[in-house]
Parts: C-alpha cells; structure tokens; sequence
C-alpha cells in the first residue's frame, strides 16, 4: 500500500485548491491511503475542510505558536520528522510547495522529483522538461521515501465535499531552527481572484508600455472576475510586480479562460499557460508566436480593443 502524505497550503482560514489538486493526483496510485497534513497555530477549520475532500482517509493537525506563519525552514523539520511513517510526501507546485519540499527532501537525504503532471504507477510518473517541450517518464527508487511536487495546472481538484476523514493532533518534539524567522508581509490588496487559482486570467506583455497602462487590464478585469497577470519582459521593465509574472519562471496556470494582450508569446511564457482551456490572443503583430497557441486570435491594437471590450461589458 502507497501512504500518501499531503503538505496542506493554507492562509490559516481557507484551505488552499492546490491541496485539492495533490489529492487528485494521489488517488491515481492504486490502493493509496491519502493524509493531508496541516501546519498552523489553529488549524480546526482548515483541518475541517481538508477532512471533506473526497479521496482524503487522514487529517493530521500540528498546532504551535511557531507555525502561525508558513516559513519553510519551520515547517521542513517537522514534516521531515513525520516522513518516514509514509512512502510519499506531496507538495503542489506553487510558490509554498517549491520552497518547502526540498528542504524537506534534504533533510531525509532523498531526491526530489518536481511538476509530477501524470501517474503510471505508484513510483512511475510523467513530468515536462525543457519548458515543457518535452515529456518524460520517471522512476522513482521504491525503497526510499518518495517527495514530489504536484503540477496543479496537470490536475483537476478533488471535490471539495464528500469526504469523512478522521481529523488527529500530533504533538512534535523537534528543534526548530532560530536562523529564520518571521519579519512581516506585504502584498497588493485586491478583491479579484488569485492567479494560480482563477477560472479567468487576463494579462499583459510589454506592449502595455507602462504600469500605468496596466489599469486598463485591471479595469476589464474587474467587470469579468479575472485574476491580472503578465508576462516576465512586462514584471521585467517594471509595469507589473513579480507575484503577477506567469510563465516558467513565474506562475504555472491553468484558467478556464486565458486572454493575452500584447504578449508575443515566448516558450517560456507559453509553458506558463499551456493547461489553459481557452487560449485568446490580441496582438497587432500577425506574426506573433502566441497566434500558433491561441483558440481565438485577433490582430489589433490592444489600446483600442481592451477599452472597447470594457465599454461593451459596461453597457
């Protein structure tokens, strides 16, 4: 039997869809028994909403004062010390995941196999190389405890009810390190939805031209319910800030629909967004790369068609 533990991603109130994603990822091995881990200083709701996902046996709470706030040099000594109760330990691939399980996979002296997109067998995956030019398939050594990342953009979420699993508090006697420790946030208050998780994403490249040019985007944005990304040669001249960079060294989403405005469409940006159901391009080059991807092109000057898509949602 495959004894799957799931690093749970939360804000300590909501429990993250990329949990829900690892779940389905987990419940392709055959025969798994599935516990989702949650790390927080009260944990009861969130535990509570991982306890209903359908798939999900187990739900281990560790509270502590120490977790309040997810720093991975905090949160990898205690996974690391629950690890060898289970043959495999997943994290989704976000910004959380990608920071937390190596360290985990190092303190257990294991590798780490990262963006698992497909499951062949219970230590056999498949996963993308190259900026996702190209697939491959590995396998992991099935005497050693398996840590993984979860490409979310791969999987559907696992639905959210339906699920009875046993909630237990477990109690650690592990030294948290003192190097790191927790200083303060700072993020962009919005009430749109979040990239990484949003059915609706529209975003902009470089031919914005500025940040300011930037709120015509957030303008349609807010009259569709979309989430606002950009492309890394847009975060990179300064007109969006990072945690809005989709591509291969941003953000790796998969939305209902995605509507790119003045993005060519670099490999490294398309690998970002190549899970998307709809892909539509307004770009006024016809040449464009991102028109080979696109469901739905138009060519057209983005400062003329975003503001008139705006004023037709707003009649």
């Amino acid at each position: 039997m495959s004894k799957i533990l799931i690093l749970g991603e939360h804000d300590g109130k909501t429990l993250n869809p990329s949990t829900h994603k690892c779940v389905t990822c987990a419940k392709a091995i055959a025969g798994a028994e599935i516990t989702v881990l949650v790390l927080g200083a009260d944990t009861a709701a969130v535990a509570a909403q991982a306890a209903s996902i359908h798939g999900v046996h187990h739900v281990l709470r560790v509270d502590r004062p120490e977790n309040a706030h997810p720093l991975a040099a905090t949160f990898a000594p205690q996974i690391a010390a629950l690890a060898p109760a289970y043959t495999h330990v997943f994290g989704p691939s976000t910004s959380f995941g990608k920071d937390l399980t190596p360290r985990v996979a190092a303190l257990l002296g294991v590798p780490q196999v990262s963006d698992l997109m497909a499951v062949e067998g219970a230590h056999r995956f498949r996963r993308p190389i190259y900026a996702g030019n190209a697939i491959v398939t590995v396998e992991a050594d099935a005497a050693r405890i398996l840590v993984a990342t979860v490409r979310v953009a791969s999987f559907e979420a696992a639905a959210a009810t339906g699920g009875s699993a046993a909630v237990a508090s477990r109690t650690l006697d592990v030294v948290l390190p003192t190097h790191t420790r927790y200083v303060g946030s700072r993020s962009g208050s919005t009430d749109r939805p979040d990239l990484q998780t949003a059915a609706r994403v529209v975003s902009g490249g470089r031919a914005l031209a500025s940040a300011e040019n930037f709120k015509l985007l957030y303008d349609l944005a807010d009259k569709i319910g979309a989430a606002v990304g950009a492309s890394r040669a847009a975060v990179d001249a300064g007109y969006a800030p990072n945690e809005m960079q989709v591509g291969q060294t941003g953000k790796i989403i998969s939305p209902e629909v995605y509507i790119a405005f003045g993005i060519s469409g670099a490999i490294q940006h398309l690998t970002g967004i190549k899970d998307a159901r709809t892909i539509v391009a307004v770009n006024k080059d016809p040449e464009a790369p991102i028109f080979e991807v696109a469901d739905l092109g138009l060519v057209g000057d983005l400062f003329q068609v975003v503001p008139e898509i705006s004023r037709i949602l707003g009649a």
